[in-house]
This record gives C-alpha cells, structure tokens and sequence, in this order.
C-alpha cells in the first residue's frame, strides 16, 4: 500500500484546509486510517482516525470540535478537515493506514505512511 497525502499549504489563523490521504496498491478495505502531525521541534502526535466497518472516528483532545476526519472506501481515499485553525496547528501532517480496524493513537500501530504535507497557520 503506499499512501500520498496532500492539500497542505498556507493559511490565516481561523481559516480551513481539507487535506487528503490516497491509498494505492491495493484497496485499504480493513484498514484504519489516521491522521499524525509533527510541529517544529516536537515528537509527532496522533491527531485523528476513522475505522473502516463503521467510519467511527477518535480524535485527539486539541483536534475534537475543529477537525473532521473522513474517508470514501470507494475511492481509498481518507480525508482531514480542519477549521479554525491556530499558528500552532503548523505541522507537517502525516497520513497511515493500519492492517486491522482498531482506533489506535500511537505511531507504532499502523504499518503504512504517506510522505507528510505542510500546514503552515499564519498569525
């Protein structure tokens, strides 16, 4: 499975961007899927993600009530909105899928990553 994540860029503090995370390979039917972000110079942090049997999702605390994680299994395709966002949601943001269906936060519970796409939030 290789991932592409996309839809990063630059905006306004309070603006929004809607990232996508593609998968190709092989179709993603089974897997979780979820968002992780690294800020400049911190370890990279779970942000959100969405189980494939019901599209339940789970989010971290700073992502519940701003971001809106999503995904079209017809297209392998998983989506992150993110509104209002702050100067400190500038990240680079990451995209992985995991081989099971559990809504895991840490890092070490997907086996598959997309290359990362810059958030930059203005002041």
């Amino acid at each position: 499975v290789q991932l592409q994540a996309y839809g990063g860029g630059m905006v306004q503090a309070g603006g929004s961007l809607r990232l996508s995370c593609a998968a190709s390979g092989r179709t993603f039917s089974g897997y979780v899927m979820a968002w992780f972000r690294q800020c400049p110079g911190k370890e990279r942090e779970f942000v959100a993600a969405i189980a494939w049997s019901d599209g339940s999702p789970y989010y971290g605390d700073y992502a519940k009530g701003r971001f809106t994680i999503a995904r079209d299994n017809a297209k392998n395709t998983a989506y992150l909105q993110m509104n209002r966002l702050k100067p400190e949601d500038t990240a680079v943001y990451y995209c992985a899928a995991g081989v099971h269906d559990s809504l895991v936060v840490s890092s070490e519970g997907y086996d598959y990553w997309g290359q990362g796409t810059l958030v930059t939030v203005s002041s």
